[in-house]
């Protein structure tokens, strides 16, 4: 497990079909001087009642990256990073929950700012 100094950041939005409050994840960051806004989010829709667990009262957490490798049938090595978001609370207890960048495009986003 890689703790690397980013953070998961959410903010409230509108659900324009519900009219409810809702947060948006997200991680910030600067790739070639460009600002960045890389979207995230739970494996499931469940994922989001852990989020708000994980993220509390707080409106940003801490990304962790875990390195993975493996061989598929044909001998070939397969690597890429999974990513949980973790919180501490103030007596120790570590709180934290899977999340996937949204898109393809996000996915690439947070290789080049993890590189």
């Amino acid at each position: 497990m890689e703790k690397f100094n980013i953070k998961v950041e959410r903010e409230t939005y509108v659900s324009k079909k519900t009219g409810k409050e809702n947060f948006t994840y997200f991680i910030k960051g600067v790739i070639r001087g460009r600002n960045i806004k890389i979207a995230v989010a739970p494996p499931d829709f469940g994922g989001y009642t852990v989020l708000d667990i994980v993220f509390d009262d707080q409106m940003e957490a801490n990304l962790v990256v875990v390195p993975y490798s493996m061989k598929d049938d044909a001998g070939n090595t397969i690597s890429g990073n999974t990513y949980a978001v973790q919180s501490v609370d103030e007596n120790g207890k570590v709180y934290e929950c899977k999340i996937k960048p949204a898109r393809n495009s996000d996915k690439e986003l947070l290789n080049m700012l993890l590189d």
